[in-house]
């Protein structure tokens, strides 16, 4: 690839932002954001599908192929892949994800 100015601006960006995100604790916060973020998440989706009852099943779908791809992504990848801050957070959004909708239900009692 080309070194231009944007590629440039982009290397550095994500070398920055690496170094900032080599302090555990802004890491482990973060996570914990996205894990909450993705509680949140469950909460908007359960009551938007609801609204309409034949959106169910396409929704139920789709999370369950988003599920099954970011497990598939982060348990079957490379090592060195798996411990990418992208993907650990991906990873705690479709935890706080799955925690969500399994309260819920159990909530509901269905």
């Amino acid at each position: 690839m080309q070194n231009t100015r944007l590629n440039r601006l982009v290397t550095v960006v994500n070398t920055q932002l690496g170094r900032w995100l080599l302090n555990p604790w802004r890491r482990i916060s973060l996570l914990i954001i996205s894990l909450l973020l993705g509680f949140a998440l469950a909460l908007s989706i359960s009551s938007v599908a609801g609204q309409k009852a034949n959106l169910d099943v396409t929704v139920a779908l789709t999370l369950s192929i988003l599920v099954e791809g970011v497990n598939w992504l982060a348990y079957s990848s490379p090592n060195r892949l798996r411990q990418s801050f992208w993907i650990e957070n991906l990873n705690a959004l479709k935890i706080g994800l799955c925690y969500g909708l399994f309260l819920l239900a159990f909530m509901l009692g269905s």
